[in-house]
């Protein structure tokens, strides 16, 4: 099954019905909260991974 693998005209595609179904006034503005979002997922994972001064002095003293 090829499912995993997308060729051109899939990608093609799927553009298409995407400009239809938003217009192309619409995508900028998603694409910018597409981002938002990635962005602040991105700042999350880093604060879980590299926590703050305070929190490890509260990690130390338990």
């Amino acid at each position: 099954m090829n499912i995993l693998f997308i060729g051109t005209t899939e990608i093609i595609v799927i553009v298409l019905v995407v400009l239809l179904l938003f217009g192309g006034k619409k995508i900028p503005e998603l694409m910018q909260g597409m981002g938002k979002g990635v962005k602040s997922f991105k700042d999350g994972m880093n604060g879980v991974e590299n926590p703050t001064p305070k929190e490890k002095d509260t990690e130390e003293k338990k």
